[in-house]
């Protein structure tokens, strides 16, 4: 036993046979070192069970010190009283007082300083009888309570990261600093699904709204702490994100079924108990669907803990109530009553109960009564000083007070700055203007709401753009000064970013943001070209959605403001999701992960000039024919809306859109909408870039496919000629459907192949929360090289050619396939939304959707690539995965009708695209990549892809709805774009059945002959 000698002086302290004297130290407060004293002579009888139990030391530690106790000394073990550091010796006195007298087995430390916690730890220790079990409530950190201490970030910005790798360096982090103060327990992580953006309490405690992305991350908290042997506490059990009242005022009511909680709430926790989790805590919630019993809280119902954790969900770890003194329940019970009731119910400990004297008075009528046996009493005993054990409180634990406030800061800045690099969000960038760079035009203001000073934000700023002017508009200037400072900012400069700072984490009161704040924003967003960061709750972007560009920065410190800025000016691309749904148009996971770069200057006389059609010759009233086939097709539900694009002689004489995303008629379609353009990408990525290497010398239309691909050789399909798989004539079946593989007999995904998040196993982005094994990609090759092969059945055609082909590019570019076309093609094209895996670059908003898919991926596909094979190959294959709109894939046809010439630039030699969109083959419309008109076309009856489209004609369709064609003939491009596959998938052809493009198509030709 550890006897004080020197009342709260801390000169001499005596544990058992070793004496504890403090000397000076380095650091603020006295260090202490352990000294050797005599040892005592143990009795016989203990001496025999230290060799009875010499096999299991935990054991023997535990039966020596419950045997060392009283009845009462065993009950309140299971008791936690309050610490601070900050509020004096009366509070010392009382909390000495309650472990000298009351025995109880642990402190949870609240506010205060680390060297005053550090001294006053050593102290209750040393006048304990038995080893004091240490607890801090410390989400993010120590600095959640201790002055000279830096906070960590809130859970809700781990929650945006993608990555789950630097949750476990939190966890580790937070252990780290909790060993080092000599604490054994940190009431963390909070694994609340936050469903509820009213919620008062936890809020952005949680992760976020997404069950999967709470227990994915939380998971990974847990196993930071306790592979550095502090305790981690899963809370607050079982779910307490869905409510409006806070608990610590009163009882909250959650009145959903058990399904309902089984579905959502209680996901992370069961996650959390498969992986380990050492404790659980209770909330104080009163939830019918586990215990209907009036006044009765889930931290005192023995349905939801005995029955329903401890039983169903067979958890058996540490069960702690929340705090016993907060209103949830101190409104029903007290004087220890409501410790009495937590015992009863299952809990393991009781968390700051009113009284622990009053606290063990109470177990002990509830066991006279016979409410609770002893014998059950004495095993949760046993099994908290077990887990002292297992915490190290067997030894000794005097806490070193010299340079502990730095050592309790170190890592934490740089750990920050990491997760501020993966988890800041670019939620919006409508107007392009991020990256700013020294080649942005105009003059550019920064000015920051809610600040006091110029703080490290400003500083980042005009670090990275010195020219940037800088302003502050602090919480207590009034609404009459905004329309001044609007006025000089619109006068003075063509660009401003502003940033928000020091507003409340919660909802009340819009966040303490002040009317003036707000006003001045949204007006700054409506009259000037803006980018808005947030640096804070983000839930508080509800106020500013309508901004044409948004940062949601999670945090106010000073590694996330710079990293920010950092982000602003292009030193870092933004890689973080939202969380949360902050607005309508912004639901959890939206975020464009890196901004799409800025588009290259393009000589006027080469832009897309828009024309009335009378100045090339069509008839403007004929082309109106187009608009009713556009409308007709939607009304017979063919697809719910489109965009179509047409040029003459390289000028742009029809640009309309039609209809809505889907038939729900919520979103209308725009003209930035991007479309999945399945096979086209055939053309559009895959045989230019084909052509490319053509050019170059480095592809050869007579080699063969194991000239390129080494891993092909020893197969049927080494002997395979480029030229023969161009033209789909080289034998390979149709397609393989990969999906078929992988899916059980009700069509869900196989869990060993599929999880709902990434990690370094499980890379390759299917859809939302499924993410594949990466070697399975090695399978879906090797199905292909294993398919039947048969080159004497002629033309079939292959989506198995057309991935070949992609891993040809990037064999011999050695770059991915959709990096190489981007930089080859796209980027000097000027091309801003042609590209691949769109999610990454664009919000959800502007993406189409196409099917809600049944089986395998069971969600609604948008922005993930339509076709499961071309998904299974994450997102790029050369046969299908590419998006568009309209116009950026108007100038990608314009420069093939060019004769491979755009803006000054050649991209393919003319003689090329002759060869390869010329007719290819006897036994096929084909051309070398292209589809081309039937060569009967107009003669039988036959118009594809219109009756008057000449043989020059060449392009491609696509099975969600897509076609482009271009008539070198009559200098004609078509660009047509729906999703025509919403939401039923490809069994609605009615798009094809009643010749909709076609027919469009043909209005053209037929706008040409009215004006002849």
């Amino acid at each position: 036993m550890m006897k004080q000698l020197t009342i709260l002086g801390l000169s001499f302290l005596c544990l058992g046979g070793s004496v504890l004297m403090a000397i000076p130290g380095k650091g603020p407060g006295p260090r202490l070192v352990k000294q050797n004293a005599p040892k005592e002579v143990n009795d016989n009888k203990s001496v025999r069970k230290v060799k009875v139990r010499q096999e299991d030391p935990a054991t023997h530690w535990v039966d020596s010190v419950f045997e060392s106790l009283n009845d009462d000394e065993r009950i309140a073990q299971l008791i936690m009283i309050r610490a601070h550091s900050n509020l004096g010796a009366d509070h010392i006195k009382k909390v000495t007082k309650d472990i000298q007298n009351n025995k109880v087995g642990g402190l949870i430390f609240f506010q205060g300083g680390p060297v005053r916690q550090a001294n006053l730890t050593n102290y209750y220790q040393s006048i304990s009888k038995t080893p004091l079990m240490i607890a801090i409530d410390g989400e993010w950190g120590l600095g959640m309570r201790l002055d000279s201490v830096t906070s960590l970030p809130r859970n809700l910005m781990l929650g945006a990261m993608q990555d789950s790798t630097l949750a476990y360096e939190y966890g580790k982090q937070l252990a780290m600093q909790c060993r080092r103060l000599g604490i054994h327990v940190d009431y963390a992580p909070d694994m609340d699904v936050n469903n509820n953006p009213n919620n008062p309490v936890i809020n952005d405690r949680s992760f976020g709204q997404d069950k999967f992305q709470v227990a994915r991350m939380g998971v990974q908290v847990i196993k930071g702490m306790q592979d550095q042997n502090v305790m981690a506490v899963a809370k607050h059990f079982p779910g307490h994100g869905d409510t409006d009242v806070d608990s610590h005022l009163d009882m909250p009511v959650i009145r959903k079924s058990r399904a309902q909680l089984d579905s959502l709430e209680l996901y992370p926790f069961r996650k959390a108990i498969e992986a380990g989790v050492q404790s659980i805590m209770m909330a104080h919630l009163y939830i019918p669907a586990l215990d209907s019993t009036p006044n009765t809280p889930t931290s005192i119902s023995h349905k939801a803990i005995t029955d329903y954790l401890k039983g169903e969900l067979g958890y058996k770890g540490i069960v702690i109530t929340d705090a016993l003194e907060m209103k949830g329940i101190a409104k029903f019970y007290t004087g220890g009553e409501e410790a009495a009731r937590s015992l009863l119910a299952g809990n393991d400990m009781m968390m700051l109960p009113s009284t622990a004297a009053g606290s063990v008075d109470a177990i002990k009528r509830a066991i006279r009564r016979g409410d609770i046996t002893w014998e059950e009493v004495n095993a949760r005993v046993k099994k908290v000083l077990m887990a002292k054990y297992k915490l190290g409180l067997n030894k000794p634990q005097v806490i070193d007070v010299s340079n502990l406030t730095a050592d309790l800061n170190a890592g934490t800045d740089s750990l920050t700055k990491r997760i501020a690099e993966q988890a800041i969000t670019l939620v919006k960038n409508d107007n392009n203007l991020l990256p700013f760079n020294q080649h942005t035009p105009g003059k550019l203001a920064v000015i920051a709401v809610g600040a006091d000073v110029n703080n490290a934000f400003l500083q980042t700023v005009k670090t990275l753009r010195p020219d940037v002017n800088s302003f502050i508009f602090t919480a207590r200037q009034a609404e009459t000064q905004v329309p001044q400072v609007v006025e000089r900012l619109k006068k003075d400069y063509q660009a401003v970013i502003i940033s928000l700072h020091n507003y409340g984490r919660r909802p009340a009161n819009n966040f303490n943001i002040s009317s003036a704040e707000r006003l001045l924003i949204q007006q700054l967003q409506r009259e000037m070209p803006s980018a808005t960061v947030v640096f804070g709750n983000p839930y508080a972007i509800q106020y500013f959605c309508d901004g044409p560009t948004i940062i949601a920065a999670y945090e106010d410190d000073e590694a996330t403001q710079r990293t920010a800025a950092s982000i602003l000016f292009g030193q870092l691309s933004a890689k973080g999701k939202l969380p949360v749904t902050v607005c309508a148009n912004f639901p959890y996971g939206s975020g464009i992960i890196a901004a799409p770069p800025p588009a290259p200057v393009v000589k006027e006389k080469e832009e897309l000039q828009r024309v009335k059609p009378e100045t090339v010759g069509m008839s403007s009233q004929t082309l109106q024919k187009i608009d009713v086939l556009a409308n007709d097709m939607i009304a017979k539900g063919a697809a719910p809306g489109c965009q179509i694009l047409a040029m003459k002689d390289g000028k742009v004489v029809y640009d309309k859109t039609f209809g809505f995303f889907d038939y729900s008629k919520r979103e209308p379609v725009t003209s930035s909408a991007l479309y999945d353009l399945a096979s086209v990408t055939k053309i559009c990525a895959t045989t230019i870039s084909v052509m490319r290497l053509y050019d170059e010398g480095k592809l050869s239309l007579d080699a063969k496919l194991g000239d390129y691909l080494p891993w092909v050789n020893g197969t049927d399909k080494a002997g395979l000629r480029i030229r023969d798989i161009l033209l789909h004539q080289a034998g390979l079946v149709s397609f393989i459907p990969f999906y078929k593989d992988v899916v059980d007999a009700k069509g869900f995904p196989d869990t060993a192949l599929f999880h709902a998040y990434a990690d370094s196993v499980y890379s390759v982005r299917v859809a939302e929360h499924l993410y594949m094994k990466s070697d399975y990609v090695d399978s879906m090759y090797k199905r292909i090289l294993t398919s039947p092969l048969k080159p004497q059945q002629g033309y079939v055609y292959s989506d198995n050619d057309f991935i070949f082909l992609g891993k040809i590019i990037e064999q011999i570019t050695g770059k991915k396939l959709n990096r190489y076309v981007r930089e080859t093609f796209y980027e000097p094209l000027g091309l801003t939304t042609t590209g691949f895996r769109p999610r990454e670059h664009f919000q959800l908003s502007q993406l189409a959707p196409t099917e809600n898919e049944p089986i395998f991926r069971r969600q609604w596909i948008r922005g993930d690539v339509h076709d499961p094979g071309a998904a299974m190959f994450g997102g790029v294959a050369g046969h299908a995965g590419l998006f568009s709109n309209a116009e950026d894939l108007a100038i990608l046809m314009q420069m093939l009708l060019n004769g491979g010439k755009y803006g000054g630039k050649q991209y393919i030699k003319s003689e090329t695209l002759q060869l390869f969109t010329a007719y290819g083959s006897n036994i096929s419309r084909r051309g070398l990549g292209f589809d081309k008109p039937e060569k009967t076309n107009g003669k039988k009856g036959e118009a594809y892809p219109a009756k008057s489209a000449s043989p020059l004609t060449f392009g491609h369709t696509g099975f969600t709805g897509t076609c482009i064609w271009v008539d070198p003939q009559s200098q004609l491009v078509f660009i047509f774009l729906s999703n025509r596959v919403c939401p039923a998938g490809g069994d609605n052809k009615k798009l094809i059945t009643q010749h909709v493009r076609e027919n469009i198509m043909e209005v053209l030709y037929e706008a040409m002959e009215d004006k002849k």
